[in-house]
C-alpha cells in the first residue's frame, strides 16, 4: 500500500500545492497528516501576507485606505467576485462574499421562502447540518407555521431502508409525492454527514418541475466538487469558506442568486446601504435603489481581513483548478475506500456512496467502538481527522494539500486500533 502510494504521489501533478500551506506541527516537530479541511481548511502561506498588507494600509491611510490601499477596501469584495464564479460555475454578477452561512440561508429565504396556504412546505435531506434544521424550522415559524401539527411546514427525505443514502430517483419521487404543497427545497450540495455528492441538476430540474424554488447550501461543496449553478438554473445557494476553501476560522461566506431574479422588484429582501445602487450610494437617499446584481443582498461592507485571507486560497484554486482537483479527489477517495477493505472484517463500514460522482473528498465510517478517545489516539500518532457522535470518523483527504501517502498512513494508523 505505501509503495503504491508512493508511485502515486511521484505523478501528482498537483503535488506541489502541498507547498502552498501551512500544517499543524506535532512535538517532535513532524507536520501532522491533516485530513480535517471538511472542518477547517489549513492557512495558504500567502493569507498572513495578504492579512498585514491591510494592516498595514490601514496603518498608512486610515480611512483613505478605502480608496488609496493596495487592493481599496470599498470595491475589495468585487476583486473575489471571477473566482468565486468560476469555483460555483456561476456568473460575476451572480455571486457575491458577505456575512456568514446561516445568516445568508436566511436572508435568501426572506425572498424566496414564499409560503402560501397550498405551497408552505419546505424539503431538506434527513442529517442536515443542525444549522440548516434550525434556519428552515424558525423560517417556518416566523411565517406563521406550526411544527409539530399533522401538516408540519418541515418534509426530511431519509434514506430507503437499508441504504445509507438518498438515491437521485428517491428524491425525484419524494417530490413528485409532495407536488402540490412544496413551496421550497433546500438541500446541501454535499451532506456534511456522510459524504453525499447530490445530483443537483435532476433535483433542481424536479423542483422547477412541480412550481418550487430550488436553494443549497454549499458549505460541504464550494471548492470540493464541480459546480454549474448558473447552467443548472439553481435558484439561490450560499456557502462558507473556511472549510475547502481555506479562508481561516470564521471565514466570510459567499451567496449566489441566478440572474433571472435580478432586478425583479416584487421579490422581497432585507435591505441594507451596501445593497443600494453604487452611482448614488453616498448621496445618502433615503429610497433604496437596490444593485442590479447579487450584491443586492448585500447589507454591509464586508471584513476586508477575511476577504484578504480567502483571496489568497482563491488564487490557488485558480492556479489549481477545480476540474484538475475534483480528479485528484476521486482518485484519493477512491484509493483510501480500496485500502480501507483490508481493515478486520466488521470493524468500520464506510456509508458514503461508493459511486464516485457521487461522493465529495470525503468517507464517512462507521467504527466499532469508535469515540472521541480514539480520534484522540490518532492525533497522537499524527493524524488529524473528525469524529461525529456516536461512532463515526470523517476522513476528508482535500486534493490541494494531502497526498496518497497521507491516506495510507491513515489506514495504517486505524489497522493499530482494529487490531488490538
Amino acid at each position: 500500500m505505501m509503495k503504491t502510494a508512493q508511485q502515486l504521489d511521484t505523478a501528482d501533478e498537483l503535488l506541489m500545492y502541498r507547498e502552498e500551506f501551512l500544517y499543524p506541527m506535532q512535538p517532535n516537530g513532524e507536520p501532522y497528516i491533516y485530513l480535517c479541511g471538511n472542518s477547517l481548511g489549513l492557512q495558504p502561506r500567502n493569507a498572513k501576507k495578504y492579512i498585514m498588507e491591510e494592516l498595514e494600509d490601514w496603518e498608512k491611510f486610515g480611512v483613505e485606505g478605502h480608496f488609496e490601499a493596495r487592493h481599496p477596501w470599498l470595491p475589495y469584495h468585487e476583486f473575489v467576485a471571477e473566482p468565486l464564479a468560476r469555483l460555483v460555475g456561476g456568473k460575476p454578477d451572480e455571486v457575491v462574499a458577505m456575512n456568514s452561512l446561516t445568516v445568508n440561508l436566511h436572508l435568501l429565504m426572506a425572498s424566496f421562502y414564499r409560503p402560501t396556504k397550498k405551497r408552505y412546505k419546505i424539503v431538506i435531506e434527513g442529517h442536515a447540518f443542525p444549522s440548516d434544521q434550525y434556519a428552515v424550522a424558525s423560517q417556518a415559524r416566523f411565517h406563521g407555521q406550526h411544527l409539530g401539527d399533522l401538516a408540519d411546514p418541515i418534509l426530511e427525505i431519509f434514506p430507503s431502508e437499508g441504504r445509507s443514502y438518498v438515491r437521485t430517483e428517491d428524491f425525484v419521487q419524494f417530490l413528485e409525492q409532495h407536488k402540490d404543497e412544496v413551496a421550497l427545497v433546500l438541500i446541501g450540495g454535499v451532506n456534511y454527514l456522510n459524504g453525499q455528492f447530490f445530483d443537483l441538476p435532476e433535483i433542481c430540474k424536479k423542483t422547477h418541475d412541480i412550481g418550487a424554488v430550488f436553494g443549497v447550501d454549499l458549505a460541504h461543496a464550494a471548492g470540493n466538487v464541480v459546480l454549474k449553478l448558473h447552467d443548472w438554473q439553481v435558484d439561490f445557494a450560499s456557502w462558507c469558506s473556511y472549510k475547502y476553501l481555506n479562508s481561516g476560522p470564521g471565514g466570510i461566506s459567499g451567496i449566489f442568486v441566478h440572474e433571472k431574479h435580478h432586478g425583479l422588484t416584487e421579490i422581497p429582501r432585507f435591505e441594507g446601504w451596501w445593497g443600494h445602487n453604487k452611482s448614488t450610494r453616498f448621496k445618502m437617499p433615503s429610497e433604496f435603489v437596490p444593485i442590479d446584481t447579487a450584491e443586492a443582498w448585500q447589507l454591509s461592507n464586508p471584513p476586508i481581513f477575511q476577504l484578504a485571507a480567502l483571496r489568497a486560497s482563491l488564487e490557488i484554486f485558480d492556479r489549481a483548478t477545480m476540474p484538475r482537483l475534483r480528479k485528484k479527489s476521486e482518485q484519493l477517495t477512491t484509493f483510501l475506500w480500496e485500502h480501507l477493505q483490508t481493515l478486520p472484517k466488521g470493524f468500520a463500514t464506510i456509508f458514503t456512496p461508493e459511486d464516485v460522482a457521487r461522493r465529495g473528498s470525503q468517507l464517512s465510517l462507521k467504527i466499532k467502538d469508535a469515540n472521541r478517545e480514539m480520534v484522540g489516539a490518532l492525533r497522537h500518532d499524527g493524524i488529524i481527522c473528525d469524529f461525529r457522535e456516536p461512532d463515526i470518523i470523517r476522513v476528508a483527504p482535500a486534493p490541494l494539500y494531502n497526498s496518497f501517502t497521507d491516506c495510507a498512513l491513515f489506514v495504517e494508523g486505524l489497522k493499530k486500533y482494529a487490531n488490538g
